[in-house]
């Protein structure tokens, strides 16, 4: 893993985990055009700890709020995250290496596209995050599981699965990324456990921590602009570059 290698990723991962376009995809097309290892286990924890940290610094007085006058969406955050839990195990445990399919990647691409022309046609509401029922939790919840396939966006599928049930834009945005806190930080740990089992620290620290810093900044950047660009109604421009990459990655696998 080189300097330039680790910057690279880490802007992927910063930019792509919060716009709707699909960390996991971007980050495997990425291994597998330019032959970097966005696989290893060190570099895996890092990229989510430095996104992690974004969601923590961006929502940080929303998060108090949870912890004194809103703790009624703890429980919600919880029943939306028992999806990701389940379907995330098993598709570890069972089809590990179809997570890190480029053509998966590809095929998925276009569908994330699909999902965020959706956005324009969903009419507006005032339903804060606040006030949402269980069910439209766990709808968010299995939205954010699907997203375990490369390719389908996590904030893209879980806000637009956040508008269809009610909730207004900006309490779509935030509900999907307190629920990519237990997410991240879950599978923060899965990667850390796995890590000291095997041993296995190949990258300088010296690379590590810069490569934390880069996505956590970029990451905070990113995140502003998704909350903009959502009130603004321009999110859906991003199929735009969903579903071209898609068919171009598609096409390159198969060819």
């Amino acid at each position: 893993m080189t300097w330039l290698k680790m910057t690279l990723l880490s802007i992927i991962q910063g930019i792509s985990e919060f716009l709707p376009i699909s960390s996991s995809g971007h980050l495997v097309i990425a291994e597998n055009l330019l032959g970097i290892q966005a696989d290893q286990t060190d570099v895996n924890i890092v990229l989510h700890a430095g996104t992690l940290l974004s969601i923590l610094i961006f929502y940080r007085r929303t998060i108090i709020l949870l912890m004194t006058q809103d703790r009624r969406v703890v429980p919600l955050m919880i029943v939306g995250t028992l999806p990701v839990v389940v379907i995330g195990l098993a598709a570890k445990k069972f089809a590990e290496h179809m997570l890190e399919s480029a053509l998966l990647a590809g095929c998925m691409l276009p569908i994330t596209g699909l999902f965020l022309l959706l956005i324009p046609r969903i009419p507006p509401t005032k339903q804060s995050y606040t006030e949402i029922s269980y069910k439209q939790a766990l709808v968010v919840g299995f939205a954010q599981a699907v997203a375990i396939l490369p390719g389908i966006s996590r904030s893209g599928s879980t806000i637009v699965a956040g508008l269809l049930t009610g909730m207004s834009r900006q309490s779509a945005a935030t509900f999907s990324f307190l629920l990519a806190v237990p997410a991240i930080l879950g599978a923060t740990i899965l990667e850390v456990i796995e890590m000291l089992t095997h041993k296995h620290v190949s990258t300088p620290l010296s690379l590590l921590a810069m490569g934390a810093a880069i996505s956590a900044i970029i990451g905070l950047i990113a995140l502003g602009l998704l909350v903009r660009w959502l009130e603004k109604g321009k999110l859906h421009y991003f199929a735009y570059w969903c579903i071209p990459l898609g068919i171009l990655i598609v096409i390159m696998q198969l060819v």
